[in-house]
């Protein structure tokens, strides 16, 4: 049995922890702030509740095998039959486009969205098919070697190493495939709403469009941050020790290898094995490893309690342009009222109510309840940022940590790790690094 210390309890820490108790460790999770869950959490106010972060989740899969991996289902801990609990959303997203037009994408089914092309501009269905499942075998190259399989960076298989080597970029990709601008700027959209710049995101990272398709956007009735609840509490039934309000300063590295984490309260705890959750940008032993990241900085985020007559939109409305706008409606309201949470990106030089009323979308009136939160504040309320490492080139996917790092003991997990930022890929990692460190 080994002493395995997390450090972040966000949802890379908490699904490692429970994985790694469940395999018969002593786990110790330690968090900065006084609740766990990161941007895994939820706002509230007057009677409303929003999540605080994702409110949605793409191949489910990931979830499911983390509850059975750990313990009883996740419909089980729901009281539902079968091991399920998640609910399917009937669409990806609606884009609404700056020449009016609009394009509601259905997910989970490649005919449902050829179809749904197609209603926008004969030709583009076939088009967005042809761009998709070029995607097919890329996805299933990197489920063997690289999401389901610890990533060695010197012994990668050849095709990995020649796709992760190659200097296509996704906005160049883009505009090869797509004459016309809308198809592109959806597939585009998950990294523009995440904050990169696409002259520099891989074309290979566009596989997640592919997983759209095939799995379709997934969420827990209630909202998403209820993971953070039953994540809570199996930590718990697995015995793992939980200190939160405990700044962790530093993995201490002695003889060439991790023996404690270091916290601004305790001293010190001994540990056999630390799991880096956090940005390893702020532990000192593994900073100079990642030196040339930076993180992805969160988009501007308004929360909203309106009351009265509003416009009845799907769970999630992107309005594209300078700024984009994403509308998402959710959450728990009191009676006659609705929650809804905005995302901006682009030059927000007004209050993100002015454009969505020059869109048509005129709520100022009904507002009863606001929330405004900066990046700098969301960065700060997280310890970072959930969006993980910004795309600067092809090396970026080589630069991030994980699961193993340079660190003798040390493994590292979460938005800033390997294999990236989303709730499947950071539950990918968890699983990673469980297999890592391997059974008691």
């Amino acid at each position: 049995m080994a002493r395995v210390v997390i450090v972040g309890g966000g949802y890379g820490g908490l699904a490692s922890a429970v994985r790694l108790a469940k395999l018969g460790h002593d786990v110790t999770l330690v968090e900065a702030s006084e609740t766990l869950g990161g941007a895994l959490t939820s706002v509230s106010e007057d009677g409303f509740t929003w999540d605080a972060g994702p409110d949605a989740l793409l191949v489910p899969a990931v979830v499911r095998d983390l509850f059975r991996k750990s313990g009883r289902p996740l419909g089980s801990e729901l009281g539902l039959e079968g091991d399920d609990g998640l609910a399917p959303r009937e669409m990806v997203r609606e884009h609404r486009f700056a020449d009016k037009t609009v394009l509601r994408l259905p997910g989970g089914s490649r005919r449902a969205q050829v179809e749904a092309f197609e209603g926008l501009s004969p030709g583009l269905g076939a088009q967005w098919d042809e761009y998709v499942h070029d995607y097919e075998e890329v996805w299933d190259l990197l489920r063997r070697h690289y999401f389901e399989e610890p990533w060695q960076p010197g012994a990668l298989p050849k095709d990995v190493g020649r796709l992760f080597g190659s200097r296509d970029v996704l906005y160049k990709h883009l505009k090869r495939i797509f004459r016309d601008d809308r198809p592109a700027t959806v597939a585009a959209h998950t990294f523009v709403a995440d904050g990169h710049d696409l002259r520099n995101v891989p074309t290979w990272a566009g596989v997640v469009t592919y997983l759209g398709q095939c799995f379709g956007a997934w969420t827990l009735p209630g909202g998403l941050h209820g993971l953070r609840d039953l994540l809570a509490a199996r930590l718990a039934t697995r015995g793992v020790t939980v200190l939160v309000g405990t700044p962790v300063r530093d993995i201490e590295v002695r003889g060439g290898r991790a023996v404690a984490v270091s916290t601004t309260r305790g001293g010190e705890i001994p540990a056999d094995v630390v799991v880096c959750a956090v940005d390893p940008r702020r532990m000192p032993a593994l900073a100079s490893y990642v030196e040339r990241t930076m993180p992805a900085i969160p988009p501007v985020v308004t929360h909203l309690g309106l009351t009265g007559d509003v416009p009845d939109l799907p769970h999630e409305t992107v309005l594209h342009g300078d700024p984009m706008l994403v509308i998402r409606p959710g959450g728990q309201a009191p009676d006659g009222c609705t929650a809804w949470t905005l995302h901006g990106r682009g030059r927000l030089a007004e209050d993100m109510l002015r454009v969505l009323a020059r869109a048509k979308i005129d709520v100022r009136d009904n507002v009863v309840a606001r929330i405004d939160r900066s990046p700098r504040e969301l960065v700060t309320d997280w310890g970072g940022s959930p969006h993980g490492v910004l795309w600067q080139g092809r090396h970026t996917v080589r630069q991030r940590l994980g699961p193993r790092t340079p660190v003798e003991g040390v493994y590292a997990v979460g938005a800033h790790a390997t294999p990236g930022a989303g709730m499947a890929y950071v539950g990918l990692g968890a699983a990673l690094v469980a297999t890592e460190v391997g059974p008691a």
